[in-house]
């Protein structure tokens, strides 16, 4: 072999090996302690943690396995350091929007998750902006987002491998829980869910899926159904009455002037689209008012859906189904044997059989 051509096998080595060393290594299995992910949805906001499982597999957790308080490391930086809440790499948590933790106000991103027990059952949450480490070995509270008190809470219940979960969830809010062994981590996380969504439907609305009536209707119907941004909703509404022959979005603008103090307009829009409005209408109409448990107006409405459509199963059946969530069992079950006489779809049919079996007429 001649010198230059050993030259080049050489740079040619160097080159692949440099190559290899500055790409990701290849993924294995991991057995002891397997990588697991969680999601909970809260409004249009995400809550996420990628977290690697240990099992407890005869071991003594609390205060052994995981010692309690902060610990210096053997490895790492050094410093007292919280527990990494998993195995392996950070716990980390995602938050697809600004959210408050524990009541303290943490912008949307990813973070490492940590959390510190003591002997006492209290302890403390700790969000830090450093994500991509192993473990806590490289712990460096400088970098916290936050840091809250918490409670740990003891459990009848034996858990082998670490789990996240969501137990508890509401309309703003989702309680995270770490539970392992006999012990619950709990982190109340919220949003601005009103808020966010607001802003959200400004910037899509303003593209192509603003050229959609049910878009439009959608966001305005949001804002109606749990009175927020009213102003905006009527804007909303009125996009939607250019783009649809449909008296849907109409009524609900009638319901937002209502709300707005705009009694008179309300009741003078809602009168026309009333006159005007196809079956479908009046049914969503009368299931938006017993959304909002105002019983009295949804009969009166689907009952008009009755006298106008008395050929429809559906209209029979839903107004049967206002009866019965009012409390009128009589003219529940009549309305219901009224809709199966008119040989329903077998959707409709099916309601109407198991509300009567409920009231037990059938």
């Amino acid at each position: 072999m001649n010198r230059p051509t050993s030259i080049r096998i050489v740079l040619l080595f160097f080159i692949f090996f440099n190559f290899v060393k500055g790409h990701a290594q290849i993924l294995t299995p991991r057995v002891p302690s397997p990588g697991g992910t969680v999601s909970q949805t809260v409004g249009i906001s995400i809550i996420a943690v990628n977290y690697s499982r240990p099992s407890v597999n005869g071991r003594e957790v609390w205060g052994k396995l995981v010692p309690y308080g902060w610990n210096v490391q053997g490895f790492g930086a050094g410093n007292s350091a919280p527990w990494r809440a998993g195995a392996n790499e950070n716990s980390v948590l995602h938050l697809s929007h600004d959210a408050t933790v524990e009541g303290v106000p943490v912008p949307a991103g990813d973070y490492g998750l940590f959390f510190v027990i003591n002997a006492d059952n209290t302890g403390e949450v700790i969000l830090s902006k450093d994500n991509a480490s192993w473990g806590s070995f490289f712990y460096d509270p400088k970098r916290d987002q936050m840091r809250a008190k918490i409670n740990v809470r003891n459990l009848q219940y034996f858990t082998e491998r670490l789990s996240y979960e969501f137990d508890s969830v509401s309309k703003n809010m989702a309680e995270l829980d770490l539970v392992w062994e006999k012990k619950e981590f709990p982190v109340k996380i919220e949003f601005a869910v009103d808020s966010i969504f607001k802003n959200y439907a400004l910037e899509v609305l303003n593209g192509q899926p603003g050229f959609l009536w049910e878009n439009n209707f959608a966001a305005a119907n949001y804002a109606l159904n749990n009175k927020v941004y009213v102003d905006q909703g009527i804007k909303w509404a009125d996009r939607a009455i250019t783009q649809t022959p449909l008296m849907t979005p109409t009524i609900t603008k009638a319901g937002l002037l209502d709300l707005a103090g705009n009694h008179a307009e309300s009741d003078k829009l809602m009168q026309a689209a009333m006159k005007n409005a196809a079956e479908i209408d009046l049914n969503n109409y009368g299931y938006q008012l017993l959304g909002n448990k105002e019983f009295d107006k949804a009969i009166a409405a689907l009952k008009l859906n009755t006298e106008k459509h008395p050929e429809s199963a559906n209209a029979w059946d839903s107004l049967g189904e206002a009866y019965a969530l009012a409390g009128d069992k009589k003219n529940a079950i009549a309305n219901f044997k009224k809709s199966l006489s008119l040989n329903p779809p077998a959707n409709v049919k099916a309601n109407s059989e198991k509300y009567l079996k409920q009231l037990g007429a059938m």
